[in-house]
């Protein structure tokens, strides 16, 4: 007797399981009598079956049988439709009305020996500066609005916008954001039917197919397509062009060619909607296919703030800035300049102003040799102790900071408990732990000794003129 109850785990076998098995063998059609078939009789009888199928599902998808065909017809679409070729044509299809070129166009002085051929009030000759891209992100009483880099129409006297059917119309700046390297224009939305469809950039996966458009080159339109390298890296980027990487920006990295030109056009998924905003490349010897997008997801706010306020309203310190460590190098090589040519050039300045400055609010210019002394400060040296080898010298105070008491030459060594050494880090710990109207305590050293005074932030309205 089993030690089991049913008959799955018993050891005899039971009348009801012979019954079973002899009513199974005589309705079995691949038994004749007693003989089983073989292993190979029944491969052969299975991949007959199969192949009659094939025919079968075959006939019906392309009409045969009698049908129309209709739903057979529908299902190769399908699949089509799943090729990702014929996706990247659907979804390039889908945006490419929506992109638009952008034409940066400035004043140049034209004559004989450098004189100016007067063209209108303004004098001079009005010419193309730069091409780049952008896209119709929205429209709304009666104006379409166009996503675009910040150093597309940097400087523009003139913008221009020429639509996907080749047609030129005038363009305003709505608003620019150099920390973000976005801009908003608007148009007239007359015969503007297509606006681009917003993707979800979080949502992204390496090695995920997109396709960079725009106009590389001023050569017209331009599709390249890769795949994405890396949904989120931090790039790095100097705000002001001059080699001095004064601010960090958080990015996509794609393979997808993205050429001079192609700054503001969208980057575009398979489903045809704009997941970034192309931005920069690597150019250098032996570098080839990375490019770096704006993720769409980080770039809608600021793109709203833009189209509401013109601007994006930031919390304001008010200082114009220079690295210590800049300082330290230019000094070091206008000594060894010195020591070269045996003691013929002329000293240091040591004022800080003879490079490339940045204020730490976020704009970047060249103050240099106009900065002056804010507070009547006459020392151009320098003083710090010898263990102090990073801050951010002050060499134009304003607003907020002036009204502190900050001065010429003193060098900025902590914002609240955090150490500051440069002026990217003053500006990510303004723009990303401080609001408009907070509090700062300002730790700096004036003439080797240190100091803190506390100062209430403003707001940063719109780009400073340095």
């Amino acid at each position: 007797m089993s030690i089991f109850d049913d008959d799955f785990y018993s050891t005899k076998v039971s009348r009801k399981a012979v019954r079973q098995n002899r009513r199974e063998e005589r309705g079995f059609p691949l038994r004749s009598g007693d003989r089983r078939w073989s292993s190979l009789q029944i491969a052969f009888a299975s991949s007959l079956i199969s192949a009659l199928a094939v025919v079968l599902l075959f006939g019906l998808a392309v009409g045969g049988f009698g049908g129309d065909g209709l739903e057979g017809r529908q299902d190769v679409s399908s699949a089509m439709a799943a090729d990702p070729s014929q996706r990247t044509i659907a979804a390039t299809a889908k945006v490419r009305p929506s992109v638009v070129s952008v034409i940066n166009e400035q004043t140049f002085s034209a004559g004989i020996g450098g004189g100016t051929l007067e063209d209108g009030a303004s004098g001079g000759v009005m010419r193309e500066a730069g091409v780049g891209s952008g896209f119709i992100i929205q429209k709304r009483a009666g104006m379409a609005f166009v996503v675009t880099n910040y150093h597309v129409v940097a400087n523009a006297e003139k913008v221009e916008v020429a639509l996907s059917n080749g047609e030129l119309r005038k363009a305003e700046i709505v608003g620019m954001d150099q920390i973000t390297d976005l801009a908003v224009l608007q148009i007239d939305a007359k015969g503007i039917d297509t606006v681009a469809e917003l993707g979800d950039s979080s949502s992204l996966q390496a090695a995920e197919f997109v396709m960079a458009i725009g106009n590389p080159l001023g050569m017209g339109e331009s599709i390249t397509m890769g795949i994405v390298s890396v949904t989120h890296e931090v790039v790095p980027v100097s705000l002001n062009q001059n080699g001095i990487m004064d601010w960090e920006q958080e990015v996509i990295r794609v393979d997808a060619a993205i050429n001079q030109g192609n700054s503001g056009g969208p980057l575009v998924d398979l489903n045809g909607q704009v997941v970034g905003i192309n931005s920069m490349k690597i150019a250098d010897i032996g570098v080839e296919s990375i490019g770096y997008a704006i993720p769409i997801n980080n770039a809608i706010p600021i793109i709203e703030e833009l189209i509401g306020k013109g601007y994006v309203a930031r919390p304001y310190l008010g200082v114009y800035t220079l690295d210590l460590a800049q300082y330290w190098d230019q000094l070091s090589q206008e000594q060894a300049y010195e020591d070269e040519r045996g003691g013929e050039s002329e000293p240091p300045s040591g004022d800080g102003t003879t490079g490339d400055s940045n204020d730490g609010d976020g704009e970047t210019g060249d103050n240099g040799d106009d900065s002056g002394s804010v507070d009547g400060g006459s020392s151009s040296e320098i003083k710090v102790p010898d263990e102090v080898f990073s801050g951010v010298i002050v060499l134009e105070a304003d607003g907020p900071a002036l009204e502190a008491g900050l001065r010429f030459n003193d060098v900025i060594v902590k914002l609240d408990k955090q150490s500051i050494g440069s002026t990217k880090e003053l500006r990510k710990y303004l723009y990303g732990k401080k609001k408009i109207g907070d509090e700062l305590d300002v730790t700096f050293y004036r003439d080797g000794k240190q100091q803190t005074v506390t100062l209430k932030l403003g707001e940063k309205a719109q780009e400073q003129e340095e």
